[in-house]
C-alpha cells in the first residue's frame, strides 16, 4: 500500500533507488512554489467570500486549454457522485461552437496563465455574452483576457507566474473550480503527510528508479490501462504531465491511455505479443455501487456469474491481465484506489508530480518549461497576420 486510500504493486524489477532518494530530499528543502501548491501551507489568491458569492450557482462553463482546464475536468469525473451541479468544460477549438442553452450558464470561469493562449482568447469571443457572470483566473501582468475581463467587469483572480499550468492541478486553478463544485479544497492537499510516509517515499522513489532503468532499455511508451472510466481525465492530465515535462533533448516518455477492458479486444494482442518497448500502469478504482448481475437471466453455462457485479468482473479481467503480464514479464505497476474521495485524488496529483519532476531532474532536463511549444504559437500567428 501507498496509504490507506490506495492498494500498491510496484515494478517487479529491483533497482537501487537511493541516488533518487537522495534527489528527493534534496528538492523537498528547496523553495519550490510548485510543490508548496501541493501543502496547506499554500495560501490560494481567491477570497472565501468570493466563493460564496458564487456557490449557489448550478451551470459553469469553464474555458481553457491544457494545463489550464485539465486539472478541473480531472476533479468533476474522478470525483462526480459527490457533486450536485452541472459542469461545461471548453478545452479546445471547434468549428461550430457547442450549442448550450445560456440560460442554463450561471457562470463563464476562463483559465490562462499567460492571459494570451490563442484557443482561450478565441472560444471567449464566441461564448461570452455581455450579461454573463465571469471570472477569470490569469497572470498579474498586462494581456488580452486581463484587458478583457476589465472590460467586463468580470472578477480577476490572479494565477501564480510561478506554477505552470500542467502543475497548477492543486493551485487556484484547480481549487477554485472544486470549492465551486462544493467540495474541500483542503483535503486534496496531501503533501505534508505522504512525505512523512515510509511507504510513499519508498513506492515513489523506486517507480522513479525503474523508470529511469526502463529509458536505458529503450522502453519509452508507458501505457496507462485504465479500468476507470471517471479516471480518463486524470491520465489525460496525467498525459500532458509526462509528455510536456520531459520531452526535451531527444529525451521523453509517450504516455498512452487504454480504456480497459475494452481494449483487451483490440490492443491487448500488440501489448502481449509485440515490441517491447513499453511498461504499464493498471489502474482500478473499487465502486461498492456497481450493478449486478440478474441471477435468473443467466444461463447454467456461465453459474459462475451468479450474485457479482460489473466491478468484480471489471477487477477480475484486471488481476487476470496482471497475471498474464508477470508471467510474459512484461514491467507494470498497479494502482487500486479503495476510497474515491478528494484526499485519494490528492495522493495521485502529489505522486505523479514527485515522479515527473524527479525524473526532470535524473535526465538533466528543466522540467517546468515548454520551449518548443512555443515555435507553433509564433508560427501560427505568423500566418494569421
Amino acid at each position: 500500500m501507498i496509504t490507506k486510500n490506495i492498494n500498491f504493486k510496484n515494478f517487479q524489477v529491483k533497482k537501487n533507488f537511493l541516488k533518487v532518494k537522495k534527489d528527493l530530499k534534496l528538492l523537498l528543502k528547496e523553495n519550490n512554489t510548485v510543490l508548496k501548491s501541493l501543502s496547506t501551507s499554500y495560501k490560494n489568491t481567491y477570497k472565501v467570500k468570493m466563493i460564496q458569492k458564487f456557490k449557489n450557482r448550478d451551470n459553469i462553463r469553464i474555458i481553457g486549454m491544457g494545463g489550464s482546464i485539465l486539472g478541473a475536468e480531472s476533479i468533476y469525473d474522478f470525483l462526480n457522485d459527490k457533486i450536485k451541479k452541472k459542469f461545461y468544460f471548453i478545452n479546445n477549438l471547434e468549428p461550430k461552437i457547442k450549442k448550450y442553452n445560456s440560460k442554463k450558464i450561471n457562470i463563464n470561469l476562463i483559465i490562462s496563465k499567460s492571459g494570451n493562449t490563442l484557443e482561450t482568447i478565441s472560444n471567449t469571443n464566441v461564448y461570452l455574452k455581455k450579461k454573463d457572470k465571469n471570472i477569470f483566473i490569469t497572470e498579474n501582468k498586462n494581456s488580452y483576457l486581463t484587458y478583457l475581463a476589465k472590460d467586463l467587469k468580470a472578477e480577476i483572480i490572479h494565477h501564480n507566474n510561478f506554477i505552470g499550468g500542467r502543475y497548477s492541478v492543486l493551485s487556484e486553478v484547480g481549487m477554485l473550480p472544486a470549492e465551486l463544485m462544493g467540495l474541500n479544497s483542503r483535503k486534496f492537499k496531501q503533501l505534508n503527510s505522504l512525505i512523512k510516509n515510509k511507504n510513499f517515499i519508498n513506492h515513489l522513489t523506486a517507480n522513479v528508479a525503474n523508470t529511469l532503468y526502463f529509458l536505458k532499455q529503450k522502453k519509452l511508451n508507458s501505457i496507462i490501462l485504465n479500468y476507470d472510466e471517471k479516471s480518463n481525465n486524470l491520465f489525460k492530465w496525467y498525459q500532458q504531465l509526462v509528455a510536456e515535462s520531459l520531452g526535451k533533448k531527444n529525451n521523453g516518455i509517450l504516455p498512452i491511455i487504454s480504456t480497459m477492458p475494452k481494449d483487451n479486444h483490440s490492443l491487448m494482442q500488440l501489448y502481449l505479443d509485440g515490441p517491447k518497448n513499453n511498461f504499464f500502469t493498471f489502474f482500478f478504482v473499487r465502486e461498492n455501487d456497481s450493478d449486478k448481475f440478474v441471477n435468473k437471466n443467466i444461463l447454467s453455462t456461465h453459474n459462475f456469474l451468479k450474485n457479482k457485479n460489473l466491478n468484480q468482473i471489471i477487477f477480475s479481467q484486471k488481476l487476470a491481465t496482471e497475471n498474464v503480464f508477470l508471467k510474459k514479464n512484461i514491467p507494470f505497476r498497479s494502482f487500486e484506489i479503495i476510497k474515491r474521495d478528494e484526499k485519494s485524488l490528492g495522493e495521485l496529483f502529489c505522486f505523479f508530480i514527485l515522479e515527473t519532476i524527479l525524473i526532470g531532474r535524473a535526465l538533466k532536463i528543466n522540467p517546468y518549461n515548454q520551449p518548443a511549444v512555443e515555435l507553433i504559437k509564433n508560427e501560427t500567428k505568423k500566418i494569421l497576420l
